[in-house]
């Protein structure tokens, strides 16, 4: 187990899971928080999938992020089935709650995904895009509002894109980490592979890329990976899974130029986060219904 730089105090290491309605910016705070991109973000709701653990140690104190994917109202396929029970799993488990919100907002979305919240469990309300509030006057009765749903441990207003914002949370967080062993490394980021994160890149460009034509049941497999040159060249080969012929053109674009243009953005970021020259392959392919088919999500990694 690694010694802290602060040998006078006791190591402090916990769970934390940030919560909000689909596309409130939690994939953005995540980022913020770790240091380094490991979480996609994208315009479009409902991009984050999987449990993404981000690591951040600062002084005695470790900082375990878990990003829930945002929970899904609308659609009843296996496929949202799954994103819900994933966020009721991991809030069981953690040792304190980030409950995102746009300051001075709050919707029938953002009460659905607060109800989730064990009883008991500390939560901090977290007020985000401060910056675009024209009135501060204005966020007072929404706060005592806000007081007044839930038990809410503290209060942060802030703006996910200010680092001086980012780093106060950490002293606000570190109180409700456990005294116990870091769980990891003191330079570790995340708990997932170069393969996952590559496979999120390219799942990013592709929402970013298509805008809003495409429906979010698109995803992206690995099929070949080798790493050649002690590492120094990655070779990947990737497939982008849609429901649709239709969807698969409008992926490919008029003389192939979007999938191209997909490749080459998500290629450029593997290389700077793999430090390592990438040669990138991407296919796509039609797998009608695979949302809906629970042997297909198992197959795709979806727990």
């Amino acid at each position: 187990m690694p010694m802290s730089d602060h040998p006078d105090t006791a190591q402090r290491c916990g769970l934390i899971a940030i919560i909000g309605r689909p596309n409130v910016g939690k994939s953005t705070l995540m980022n913020a928080l770790v240091g380094q991109k490991i979480s996609i973000t994208s315009k479009k709701a409902q991009t984050t999938r999987h449990r993404i653990t981000g690591v951040r140690t600062v002084g005695a104190a470790q900082f375990v992020f878990v990003d829930t994917p945002g929970f899904q109202m609308k659609h009843a396929t296996a496929l949202n089935r799954t994103l819900n029970r994933t966020v009721q799993s991991t809030l069981a488990d953690v040792d304190v709650v980030l409950f995102l919100v746009e300051a001075g907002r709050f919707g029938m979305d953002d009460a659905k995904v607060l109800s989730l919240v064990p009883e008991g469990k500390p939560c901090v309300l977290l007020a985000n895009k401060l910056d675009e509030v024209k009135r501060r006057a204005d966020l007072l009765p929404w706060l005592k509002s806000m007081q007044e749903r839930h038990a809410f441990a503290e209060f942060v207003p802030m703006s996910a894109q200010k680092k001086a914002d980012v780093d106060r949370l950490f002293g606000i967080l570190e109180p409700y980490l456990p005294e116990q062993d870091w769980y990891y490394d003191e330079d570790m980021l995340t708990d997932r592979s170069e393969k996952f994160l590559a496979s999120e890149i390219i799942r990013e460009k592709l929402f970013r890329l298509t805008g809003d034509e495409l429906p979010y049941t698109s995803t992206v497999v690995i099929d070949q990976w080798l790493e050649e040159e002690g590492g120094a060249k990655r070779r990947i080969g990737a497939s982008i899974i849609v429901e649709r012929d239709a969807h698969k053109g409008m992926i490919i674009g008029a003389g192939g130029e979007r999938l191209k243009r997909i490749g080459s953005e998500a290629r450029q970021e593997m290389e700077h986060l793999m430090e390592a020259h990438v040669f990138l392959e991407l296919w796509v392919k039609v797998r009608s219904g695979w949302a809906d088919s629970e042997e297909h999500l198992r197959s795709y990694g979806y727990e």
